[in-house]
């Protein structure tokens, strides 16, 4: 059984966690000056809106948890997260001070005062970690919020490079930006640049983690499309590193784990051809016995590796309790009709039996390239996005409905495996579809196929492969996620605490539901983004063989280990 630490499940515990940091620091009495006078009023507080809540008896509760919905207002606050905790694992907490830096120079001065003085850095850009790691109680926060400066390049070479060198394509982004803004910006100018699927996702950390997006299996990782950085490091130097400068620590940014290597300022990607439509297939249909869903889970495993393995199709296959089946499928390059084309074979085998219902008619759609994130365009269709809605906010500001529920979430469970194409295999299929039975009895699971690079584009799996992300995906045809979670939650705010015993009994459903799958795969590794926080043998399950040549990274470039979070590359 795997060993938990204890949640702080009480106003008690979560005092004492705001007040044993910050009073032993306090004890240092720590001379804030020599780094004010480098940055200016650029040091800042960071209080935590639901720390001051705690203290406060709870007074405006309600009024709180309703703006912790809204992904912008806890990207712009620099004591939030986007996740506000993990059961068992970790709770949401404000830093010492902050550095809301505006240049590398800023960050620079961040790096060389937390190194001095002995205060942990943290590094929050759009602050989504599930382990929690762009926070940490008695830290410094170097928040990169502010760099948000995105430049088209018609032909880019990167620095220290040959004449011989072929420039080309490509966008470089602040540290700050969201994938939203990058998204327009470059789609504006019909060109494409692999992101993430969250319009809210900060673009450093996610490059750093390796970067999924819903057409990597056309287009690679975001780590795959990295050709610059602009990194401190943690001797406090800022550092332009390409395959040509400092090409260790290069690779270690392309997949090697956020925030693990020093402080991402700047990124410069690849960019290509806008696709013409990008669009997608949704619906949801029910079995109404045994014998049908088995049928159906079949089925959609045969339709899947005959006719969506492949670089147009990505996103999630999802198995339900109640014999539910949801499809919710991106695709690029086809127009509307071609996508229900597409379907209709598997829709006319669900038709034409008896003990299947569709929750309504099926959804295909297919959106001009340049229009996919033009917020305008988004918002004339019903339901399929949402406005930041506070006073003032800009017009741009929007976000996908479907990941509002991610919003300040509290993680109660969350495990991810890659599973390998031969599974897909017609001698193997009949295993893959028992599994999926089993898993999917008492918990949903889900196939992100976008997130495994199998059947991918000869460009997905060359460029992947030159990352520090584990080999493994580019021969697993999906990462298959099964997760938990609550609305936003704190310790200490009466009728918002965290559901400890819930979560501790869903973490358990979701350890069997993954079981029958991890069967079939026992060695299967996880995208280190999205995974396990209690993940056993992670160095492999993340890296697998590149975790020596990490590790040499981290020894070379941050031998003091300044640069720490849980599940992190290790110097040692």
């Amino acid at each position: 059984m795997i060993r938990r630490r204890t949640f702080l499940g009480t106003s008690a515990a979560a005092a004492a966690t705001l007040a044993v940091p910050r009073a032993a620091w306090a004890a240092r009495a720590i001379d804030w000056e020599p780094l004010r006078r480098a940055v200016g009023d650029r040091l800042i507080d960071t209080p935590s809106p639901l720390a001051e809540l705690a203290r406060n008896g709870g007074r405006g509760a309600d009024a709180l948890f309703r703006q912790l919905k809204n992904p912008y207002f806890l990207s712009d606050t620099p004591g939030l997260t986007q996740t506000l905790g993990w059961i068992d694992a970790w709770t949401s907490q404000p830093s010492l001070k902050g550095v809301a830096a505006q240049s590398p120079a800023d960050v620079a001065a961040a790096v060389d005062f937390a190194r001095r003085s002995g205060i942990p850095p943290v590094v929050k850009g759009g602050g989504h970690s599930y382990f929690g790691n762009s926070n940490r109680a008695g830290s410094l926060l170097i928040w990169t919020h502010r760099i948000r400066d995105i430049v088209l390049h018609d032909a880019f070479r990167p620095s220290g490079a040959p004449a011989s060198a072929a420039a080309e394509p490509a966008v470089s982004i602040g540290a700050g930006c969201l994938w939203g803004e990058v998204y327009r910006t470059v789609a504006a100018q019909g060109r494409y640049v692999q992101g993430g699927g969250c319009l809210t996702v900060g673009t450093a950390g996610f490059v750093q983690g390796g970067g999924f997006g819903s057409l990597s299996k056309e287009f690679g990782t975001g780590a795959a499309n990295l050709i610059e950085a602009e990194v401190v490091t943690a001797d406090g130097r800022i550092r332009t590193v390409n395959r040509f400068r400092d090409p260790d620590l290069f690779f270690a940014l392309r997949g090697g784990g956020g925030g693990t290597f020093g402080v991402v300022t700047r990124l410069t990607l690849r960019s290509h051809p806008l696709p013409t439509t990008i669009g997608g297939a949704l619906f949801e249909v029910r079995a109404s016995d045994d014998a049908s869903w088995r049928a159906l889970v079949a089925e959609t495993v045969r339709f899947y590796a005959d006719t969506l393995f492949n670089p147009t199709w990505g996103e999630q296959i999802r198995f339900g309790p109640g014999r539910r089946l949801a499809v919710t499928m991106v695709c690029h390059g086809l127009t509307q009709d071609a996508i229900a084309a597409t379907w209709e074979p598997f829709l006319s085998w669900i038709k034409a039996r008896p003990g299947y219902a569709l929750a309504g008619d099926p959804m295909f759609i297919s959106i001009p390239g340049r229009s996919f994130w033009d917020p305008a365009y988004l918002r004339q269709l019903p339901g399929l996005v949402l406005q930041d809605d506070r006073p003032g906010a800009p017009a741009d500001n929007i976000y996908w409905a479907s990941n509002r529920g991610e919003a300040g979430q509290v993680i109660h469970a969350y495990q991810s495996a890659w599973l390998p194409n031969r599974l897909l295999d017609p001698s193997r299929r009949g295993q893959l579809v028992d599994a999926l039975l089993a898993a999917s009895a008492g918990w949903s699971v889900s196939l992100h196929v976008n997130k495994g690079l199998g059947g991918g584009s000869a460009y997905a799996i060359r460029s992947t492969r030159e990352t520090a992300t584990s080999p493994e995906v580019l021969d697993s045809f999906a990462l298959v996620i099964a997760g938990a979670e609550q609305d936003p939650a704190w310790p200490g705010i009466r009728g918002h605490e965290p559901d400890v015993a819930r979560g501790r009994r869903n973490a358990a459903a979701v350890t069997r539901a993954m079981a029958p799958l991890r069967a079939l795969a026992p060695a299967a590794g996880a995208y280190v983004s999205e995974a396990d926080y209690f993940q056993a043998d992670w160095k492999r399950a993340y890296w697998g063989p590149n975790y020596p040549r990490l590790a040499a990274a981290k020894r070379r470039y941050d031998p003091q280990w300044l640069f720490r979070g849980h599940h992190c590359v290790e110097p040692a």
